[in-house]
């Protein structure tokens, strides 16, 4: 058994808490090697490095790897990829977006959104939005594996894993990268935030939204939306959690005005501590919150945040 996890590196920059729990999930089956490839990956080498539980990480630099374009994938990469039994990644946009490439040019399944390994080829997921966990035993020579890390705890630091530099042929003849458009947040980063103040379509209104973001910013809180809220227009798209969001695990999920839907929850069940706030008693968050106030949220949070 040979296990490889990609890194999650945005323009040199390593995403440490996807890498590092998919790493842990990865390494409940033996030792792995971790794949840096981009543009720059000197820093984020050095930081896998220390993980334990890691024994090699193999570098691959090249200007067309910066933008995380599928295509760059290429026949040398690929030839790589051949020489192991596993392959992890994180089900994060990133490897939403490069599994499937991985897994066409292997000619090999995916089995996405992994929330437990019970063997080295039988994997658990959630489906129909959280309500059953589906077991999937993989027959494929390579395992391709996202894991959906909200499930995970973060590798244990304290390693000394050796770096190995590969030169290789990087071609892209399929895409080229224009430009990204990111929106600027001094807030934590939802799916990694331990935090998070969800606000939902009871918030009534994008400028009532101000509400939750004041609560949140108390906090040192990233937030989050429902679908509904979105929908509505209250909150911006990479706000929202739930089944087509973002899942999230934090260790406290603040829920303001969020009656519940399935959908939502499938997305933010898992949080450590689950407080609800609504003027609906019967609202069907109530059933997964471990604290519930039935009040006004216009009353409420103002109050509760004169209380930090």
């Amino acid at each position: 058994m040979k296990i490889l996890v990609i890194a999650e590196i945005h323009n040199g920059t390593l995403a440490e808490d996807q890498t590092s729990k998919t790493i842990c999930a990865a390494s409940e089956l033996s030792t792995v090697d971790v794949l840096c490839a981009s543009s720059n990956c000197d820093e984020a080498a050095k930081k896998i490095q220390t993980i334990k539980k890691v024994d090699t990480v193999k570098v691959v630099e090249s200007e067309l790897l910066s933008q995380n374009l599928a295509e760059s994938y290429s026949t040398d990469l690929i030839e790589l990829l051949k020489e192991y039994t596993h392959i992890f990644v994180p089900s994060s946009s990133f490897g939403k977006n490069l599994l499937p490439r991985i897994a066409g040019s292997l000619d090999m399944m995916i089995v996405s959104d992994v929330s437990k390994i019970t063997a080295p080829d039988t994997f658990e997921r959630p489906i129909y939005a959280g309500n059953a966990i589906q077991r999937v035993q993989s027959k494929d020579k390579i395992k391709l594996v996202s894991i959906r890390t909200s499930n995970f705890n973060s590798a244990p630091t304290g390693g000394n894993a050796k770096i190995e530099k590969l030169s290789m042929n990087i071609q892209n003849n399929v895409s080229n990268w224009l430009e990204n458009k990111v929106q600027e947040n001094d807030r934590p980063e939802l799916t990694s935030a331990k935090v998070i103040v969800s606000g939902g379509r009871g918030v009534g209104s994008k400028e009532n939204f101000a509400v939750i973001e004041k609560l949140a910013d108390k906090l040192g809180a990233a937030v989050g939306a429902s679908r509904a809220a979105v929908d509505s227009g209250f909150a911006p798209n990479d706000w929202q959690v739930g089944q087509t969001g973002k899942v999230v695990a934090p260790e406290l999920y603040v829920a303001v005005g969020i009656s519940g839907a399935i959908q939502h929850l499938a997305g933010m069940k898992d949080s450590k501590v689950i407080v609800a706030i609504n003027k609906d008693e019967e609202a069907p968050i109530f059933q997964v919150a471990d604290f519930g106030l039935v009040e006004d949220l216009f009353k409420a949070v103002p109050e509760i945040e004169k209380k930090l």
